[in-house]
């Protein structure tokens, strides 16, 4: 399995973890954006009909990017394009079963390894039958589980059965972007998770200030952005970089700062 997912994680402070939907605008030079602005890990969303952990506006996104046309060939495209142009940036394909298990699912995992992808996350597949449907272990990708504020002490040892790159602990009972945890839930939660894996924990849901971003670099492994950089997206369609680039680098600055407060 390659390290760049390892790597994307650093001793000294949290990664910084970015999202953004593929197909959506110029996804080629947001991700650029994305990697000139400081983001350690990559996440890239594939375009789904029914996003149900997601809010209005990766929901747009998902929608924006099918009336372009995008189908899962030109997500892994984009996704081996990136490999071509960023060999030690870790890239994570976010999606959903419907998604990733087209035409099969061996042969979506093989196509995903050959396109240069560390990680995956599928939403709506419980975890006793994420490696038996898709087998992205078997191909070296990364299988990235999801916590939750109801996942409980008697839960957690199936979420983390198998897992590996990092955990996405998903802040909010709800879907992305409405609304942030209380830091003090947040806090507990990762403490709680850190007693029970050694993964990386990465906090996501709701994070959209350099002021939330640092909060939750000083307790978590990596901080989890999206909804923020989709808006950024929606907002300036192809003459997005330039300002995905200057958001990203403002989180970044925060993100680095937080961490050397308790170093």
């Amino acid at each position: 399995m390659s390290d760049r997912l390892a790597k994307g994680f650093p001793a000294d402070r949290a990664a910084l973890v970015a999202f953004v939907t593929a197909g959506d605008g110029d996804t080629a030079s947001v991700l650029d954006a994305l990697v000139e602005g400081g983001a350690d890990v990559i996440e890239l969303g594939m375009p789904f009909t029914d996003p149900m952990a997601d809010g209005p506006a990766i929901q747009a996104a998902n929608l924006r990017s099918l009336a372009a046309g995008t189908r899962t060939r030109d997500v892994l495209a984009i996704a081996a394009g990136f490999r071509a142009r960023h060999p030690q940036v870790p890239l994570v394909l976010m999606g959903y079963a419907n998604t990733m298990t087209r035409p099969t699912p061996e042969a979506f995992a093989r196509a995903a390894a050959e396109a240069g992808v560390d990680g995956a996350i599928i939403v709506d597949i419980p975890p006793e039958e994420a490696d038996e449907l898709i087998p992205f272990g078997s191909h070296g990708i990364a299988v990235i589980r999801l916590a939750t504020p109801t996942t409980d002490a008697a839960r957690l040892p199936a979420v983390l059965e198998g897992a590996s790159g990092f955990l996405y602990y998903v802040s909010v009972a709800g879907i992305t972007g409405l609304q942030q945890a209380a830091q003090g839930s947040i806090e507990d939660a990762v403490a709680r998770l850190k007693t029970a894996t050694d993964l990386p924990v990465a906090v996501g849901f709701g994070i959209r200030t350099p002021e939330q971003a640092a909060a939750v670099a000083r307790v978590a492994d990596g901080v989890v952005v999206g909804s923020a950089i989709v808006d950024l997206v929606g907002k300036h369609g192809g003459d997005a970089a330039a300002p995905v680039r200057a958001y990203i680098a403002s989180l970044k600055s925060a993100i680095a700062a937080a961490r050397k407060e308790v170093v």
